[in-house]
C-alpha cells in the first residue's frame, strides 16, 4: 500500500519537473520554459539536434560542446594583462612529411 502511494506521488513529481507546455514563435523557434533551461543549464548559442520520431513527437537532444570550449576566451580575459599570450607556430601538422623525410 505505501509503495503504491510511493509510486503515485513520485510520477507526479516527475511529472511536474519534466513536462511543460511550450509554443512555436512566428519564426518556427521551438521555446524551451525558463525552468527547464535552468535546470539543465541551457544558456543561448548551444547547439541541439532534432530528430523526428513519429508524426508529432520529437526528440530534442543537445550537442555536446567540446572540452576546452571557451578556454582560449576565458585565459586572454584573465585580469594579469600578460598571463596568456597565443603560442607562436613554427611547426604545424602540414610540415610532418618535409621532417620525416630530412
Amino acid at each position: 500500500m505505501v509503495s503504491k502511494a510511493l509510486s503515485i506521488v513520485f510520477r507526479m513529481v516527475r511529472r511536474y519537473l519534466t513536462f511543460m507546455e511550450t509554443v512555436i514563435s512566428s519564426k518556427g523557434q521551438i521555446i524551451i520554459p525558463a525552468p527547464l533551461r535552468v535546470q539543465d543549464r541551457i544558456v543561448s548559442g548551444q547547439k541541439f539536434e532534432i530528430e523526428r520520431v513519429d508524426a508529432g513527437q520529437y526528440l530534442l537532444k543537445r550537442q555536446p560542446e567540446p572540452d576546452n570550449a571557451g578556454l582560449v576566451d576565458w585565459l586572454l580575459a584573465c585580469p594579469a594583462k600578460g598571463f596568456y599570450s597565443p603560442a607562436e607556430r613554427k611547426e604545424t601538422t602540414d610540415d610532418l612529411p618535409t621532417l620525416m623525410f630530412k
